[in-house]
């Protein structure tokens, strides 16, 4: 029969492994979301070498994904009185690490798509034939809907977690 450490560690693993498919489905680089994972998931701050060990992964492979999870807002860096090495611990309230995966989110994808968007708009302003009147229309749509997302998007992530909760029973309940 398996110790609980056996267990747990073998638990942790799988979680950590699909943690990194599930981020790599939703823009994020594999390696980072295990990052994330092991250190959500650790009962202690972790250092460069303790995630590279246990990821099996390089320095500065480790050293690039702590850094910029820390640049995300999902990890905070550790100093320990009388050691030299930076530790690592995850932010573990999770309407915060949604609210701050949102927040990263639109600044890299949506907010640079608005701006494609209106520089459409404003290069089709005016067209006569069909097909820039067609196109100009379809940017509008477009624009309109991101607008509108981006909105929303912001306006779920402000909101206290059970007022959020209480919207989303209201909407899909």
């Amino acid at each position: 029969m398996k110790s609980e450490a056996t267990k747990l560690r073998e638990v942790r693993d799988g979680f950590v492994a699909q943690w990194g498919v599930m981020g790599s489905h939703w823009g994020i680089n594999r390696t980072m979301a295990q990052v994330h994972a092991l250190l959500m998931t650790s009962p202690d701050a972790m250092s460069t070498d303790e995630v590279m060990e246990e990821l099996s992964i390089s320095r500065g492979n480790a050293h690039t994904n702590l850094k910029e999870l820390v640049n995300w807002g999902l990890l905070r860096i550790v100093i320990r009185k009388g050691e030299r090495k930076e530790y690592f611990e995850a932010e573990l309230d999770v309407w915060e690490i949604f609210r701050r995966i949102v927040e990263e989110r639109k600044r890299r994808e949506i907010d640079p798509t608005l701006g494609l968007l209106q520089e459409c708009l404003s290069a089709s302003s005016g067209m006569k034939s069909a097909g820039g009147r067609s196109f100009h229309e379809q940017m509008k749509s477009l624009e309109e809907f991101v607008r509108f997302a981006s909105k929303m998007s912001d306006r779920v992530a402000g909101m206290p977690h059970g007022k959020a909760m209480q919207l989303a029973m209201k909407i899909f309940g």
